[in-house]
């Protein structure tokens, strides 16, 4: 777990991500005081860079009666994609000089956290603050939750409350987890129950990587089924993401890159290129820049809670806005620019057209087109250097083209922070709460159907204490239930939108 705090000492600067030597960058122009900072350093130097933070940190809490008062989060990363994705995540928080106070990872495996302990960010997690084993859960999501959830639950919950504990006004944890493999789907949604029984109050984001067809983890479909119970009943809000769209947005940019189209080119040191400076090719999964994306959806997401604006957005008013129903908390996500990391020198996109990509299916974190489906309500979240007149003018030119439940028309929630990501002028996540997330989990259920008609794989299960077949089949009826919630809200789409008369005020 990591806590995210703003701090005054921890602003960004709006230039290049590697300056030259000695070059000095200033603050952005859209902040009221301009005062010169040296940019970020490259990843190879993070290390310094984070005993900075620790000096700062306590520098800190050093001032007395001085404590932060705004809102924090708490980062749990768990399983080797959550770790992966956090570290990832936590290179870019750096990158903004945002300031890093605690880091819990957990992982029922010791490779990838050791990778991270070893690698440029190992200053800045506390090794007490690790929890691992050395068998792993085998991609068995019985094995994770069953197992290592009550062996390790009494150590992860002091963990949670120590991280609880720093900070100020703890507003909302969030998972970061696969759905596919055995501790992220089994101990991350194990966690989600624990959460809730320990901080009732405080809301628990999730952001879910779902497996692609052709995952290679043949009981995948069994993990995710009994991962989606849990999300149904302990989430306040999931964020699911489809490795299969990452991959194609990740391939596309390769298109882009090859066809030398409006001067695009690839930059040194790029997460999207090799150690040797030149294009990777897909035959490997380019897992490190898929989760980059991922990376950036969860940079902008806490944008707010780092960085002042003039128009910032609570975590908990996402869940508010955006959940009109308890199951219904399944936010599709799309981000605009891409390249958040400067990786790719393309010509910057006009402010208009960045609104558009976000509503259009390439732009989509899961395989979907939204605008095609049924919105029960949006969220536009907007760094950088943008007005809010900007914000009004590109929802009335984009409403005409949307469809929006007949209850909830005006279903908009805005934020603006005036500070952009580090090698951009502005940039937009969008978060819409749509049908068109139904087909993710009707293919879901379709291969896990595939699978248990034959009971395929299902002794695996069946031999960890605690897990009946009833288990699927309550999974299963979980899962169908949530589709028809959003089959009942797709057969609305063709009734016409009453036009109801507005309240006339006496004169």
């Amino acid at each position: 777990m990591v806590t995210v705090r703003r701090s005054a000492l921890a602003q960004p600067c709006d230039g290049k991500l590697f300056p030259e030597p000695g070059e000095v960058l200033s603050y952005g122009s859209d902040l009221r005081q301009r005062r010169d900072l040296r940019s970020p350093r490259p990843l190879g130097e993070l290390r310094s860079c984070a005993r900075g933070i620790q000096r700062r940190r306590g520098f800190l809490s050093a001032l007395s009666g001085q404590r932060c008062s705004m809102t924090q989060s708490v980062i749990v990363q768990v399983g080797q994609c959550g770790n992966q994705i956090g570290c990832c995540f936590w290179d870019l928080a750096l990158r903004e000089h945002a300031a890093v106070n605690q880091a819990v990872l957990i992982d029922m495996e010791e490779g990838v956290v050791n990778e991270i302990l070893q690698g440029p960010l190992r200053d800045v997690f506390d090794s007490k603050q690790l929890i691992t084993d050395i068998s792993g859960s085998g991609n068995n999501w019985a094995v994770g939750h069953k197992v290592f959830g009550s062996r390790y639950q009494e150590e992860i919950l002091e963990k949670l409350r120590k991280s609880a504990e720093h900070c100020d006004c703890l507003q909302c944890f969030f998972v970061i987890h696969s759905m596919g493999g055995g501790t992220g789907s089994g101990l991350g949604t194990y966690l989600l129950k624990v959460l809730e029984d320990e901080f009732p109050e405080v809301y628990r984001f999730v952001t879910s990587v779902y497996p692609s067809g052709e995952d290679d983890v043949i009981t995948s479909p069994y993990n995710s089924i009994l991962a989606m119970k849990e999300l149904n009943e302990h989430a306040d809000c999931v964020l699911p993401i489809d490795n299969q769209s990452l991959f194609d947005i990740i391939s596309k940019i390769d298109l882009v890159v090859n066809s030398g189209k409006l001067g695009t080119t690839i930059k040194p040191k790029s997460l999207v290129t090799s150690s040797a400076g030149t294009f990777k090719k897909w035959q490997e999964k380019p897992f490190d820049a898929m989760n980059n994306i991922v990376a950036n959806l969860l940079l902008s997401l806490t944008s707010s809670a780092r960085f002042e604006g003039s128009l910032n957005m609570d975590l908990n008013e996402i869940s508010m806005n955006l959940v009109p129903f308890p199951q219904l908390h399944y936010l599709v996500s799309s981000l605009t620019p891409l390249y958040t990391l400067a990786d790719v020198n393309v010509p910057p996109r006009r402010l208009d057209q960045m609104f558009s990509d976000a509503f259009s299916k390439d732009h989509q974190l899961i395989r979907a087109d939204p605008k095609h489906s049924l919105y029960l309500a949006c969220a536009l979240m907007v760094r950088g250097n943008v007005q809010i007149s900007d914000l009004r003018r590109n929802i009335e030119r984009l409403k005409p083209s949307l469809r929006f439940v007949s209850w909830n028309q005006e279903g908009w929630k805005t934020s603006l922070c005036s500070v952009p990501p580090v090698g951009h002028s502005h940039s937009l996540l969008a978060l819409a709460n749509n049908t068109c997330v139904k087909p993710t989990f009707v293919e879901l259920r379709e291969r896990f159907l595939r699978l248990y008609k034959k009971k395929a794989h299902l002794h695996h299960y069946l031999q960890i204490e605690g897990m009946e077949e009833s288990c699927f089949t309550e999974a299963e009826s979980s899962l169908s239930a949530l589709i028809r919630e959003y089959n009942q809200l797709d057969a609305t789409k063709s009734r016409p939108v009453e036009d109801l008369p507005r309240l006339s005020v006496a004169v």
